[in-house]
């Protein structure tokens, strides 16, 4: 009887051991499939945003840059003011706060530290910006620079033109878009009713300082300006 009561015994053990692990094994599969739903669900949200991503810039690609923004005549844009310029191979140690004299800079003094590599973008946010000191040395560089102020917003229309320029021209254009921001130097403001400036500081001989303040941004008119202004038209031409 003793011995029957052992056997009985093991085997309710036994049965109790095998019905934990089909319930281990149940919550283990119930995880992977929650798992699974998840990464699922976020390699679908990744891909449509690649997907729009690309149709995003075969748009870009496949529309001319002077359709991009405004008209030239919508514009409001000044003519191009030039003065001349020094501050070319004038590096100034970091953390050194540069206060330039015009809003946005054309050419001055700078940082050392130039930007480069992946620290080079055709478009900078509000939030990824280089300190202002930074982008006066890549003007030396031959870059060509497209300003806005705090009143063109993230996501307005200008804003979204803006990109698509920058898109449009690449990293081989020397073109980059850039906030001005006042707090970073100086205070200094725009002229009245200008939200957008181009700025070029052309070299090595004769160097000069050049800008053009416009109301919006447009294709037409940064088309214009760069073809007037070259990234061979620099104090250091070539550079990074």
């Amino acid at each position: 009887m003793a011995k029957q009561k052992n056997v009985d015994r093991k085997a309710r053990i036994e049965a109790m051991r095998r019905e934990q692990q089909r319930k281990e094994r149940l919550r283990t599969w119930g995880v992977l499939g929650v798992c699974g739903v998840v990464v699922v669900a976020l390699l679908s949200v990744v891909a449509v945003k690649l997907v729009k991503q690309h149709q995003e810039d075969e748009r870009i690609a496949g529309k001319p840059l002077a359709k991009m923004g405004v008209a030239a005549s919508a514009a409001s844009c000044s003519s191009p003011k030039t003065e001349d310029a020094s501050g070319s191979g004038q590096h100034v140690t970091p953390p050194t706060v540069i206060d330039y004299a015009t809003a946005p800079p054309a050419y001055g003094k700078h940082w050392g530290n130039y930007l480069s590599g992946s620290e080079i973008k055709t478009f900078y946010s509000r939030q990824d910006v280089p300190e202002i000191e930074r982008l006066v040395h890549s003007l030396e560089h031959g870059h060509t620079i497209l300003w806005y102020d705090d009143t063109v917003k993230q996501g307005s229309a200008d804003y979204k033109a803006m990109q698509a320029m920058a898109t449009k021209l690449g990293l081989d254009s020397y073109f980059m878009v850039a906030p001005y921001i006042k707090a970073k130097d100086g205070n200094h403001s725009f002229p009245a009713g200008k939200h957008v400036a181009l700025t070029h500081w052309t070299g090595p001989d004769d160097q000069k300082g050049v800008w053009q303040y416009c109301a919006r941004p447009s294709g037409s008119v940064v088309q214009d300006f760069v073809k007037k202004y070259p990234k061979t038209n620099a104090p250091e031409p070539g550079a990074a």
